[in-house]
């Protein structure tokens, strides 16, 4: 089985890459994933129930990343078991390529599948294929968007807060202003004092 497929993705190739090899988004993301534990450098086990045709059945798998060149490509080899329904195996190959503010992701997939999914013919288990990696993709696409739209939020949040402490610092200035103003009185007391001390110096002073 041999299968291709690009995507735009609005993100930057860092961040797509991150999150390629993140395993909570990944585990997100894969359509039937109930557990997938951990790490880019010694691979990931994952657990998928997925349905082919008439065909459902969970396997168990091991994946590895190879040929790792950040955050350009890699390479993607594994293996999953599903019991009487059969087992896939295989790889694909994975480019990032940068396109302005936006990252075009690329796939070439070289798969081998046996037992019963073997016997349900090409054409079922390609487009099969094909429908889970829209999935995969669709739902990989909406995360990586959605920070941009978090950090636009931020940034207006900060913005405000800017604003808020502006205000916040000219409403202190204002507030030592009468203060200073209040002061014992403020300038009448002030006034009456030096009155005072003017004729207490002409009382001594006489």
């Amino acid at each position: 089985m041999e299968l291709k497929g690009e995507y735009r993705i609005p993100a930057p190739r860092e961040r797509v890459w991150d999150m390629l090899n993140d395993p909570v988004v990944l585990r997100e993301c894969i359509p039937g994933c109930e557990s997938l534990e951990g790490s880019p450098d010694e691979g990931f086990k994952a657990r998928v129930t997925t349905k082919v045709g008439p065909v459902k059945a969970t396997f168990n798998g091991e994946v590895s990343l190879e040929n790792r060149n950040p955050p350009e490509s890699y390479t993607i080899s594994g293996e999953g078991k599903g019991g009487v329904a059969g087992f896939a195996k295989g790889g694909a190959d994975v480019r990032l390529a940068e396109d302005g503010s936006e990252t075009v992701l690329t796939y070439t997939v070289d798969a081998q599948v046996g037992g019963k999914l073997a016997q349900l013919g090409s054409r079922l288990i390609d487009s099969t294929a094909k429908k889970l990696a829209d999935q995969f993709f669709a739902s990989f696409v909406e995360k990586a968007s959605a920070p941009a739209a978090a950090e636009t939020v931020g940034q207006r949040i900060e913005e405000v807060v800017h604003e808020v402490e502006e205000v916040v610092h000219d409403v202190e200035e204002e507030v030592e202003a009468k203060a200073a103003m209040g002061f014992l009185g403020g300038p009448i007391v002030w006034g009456m004092l030096a009155i005072l001390a003017v004729l207490l110096v002409i009382f001594i002073a006489t």
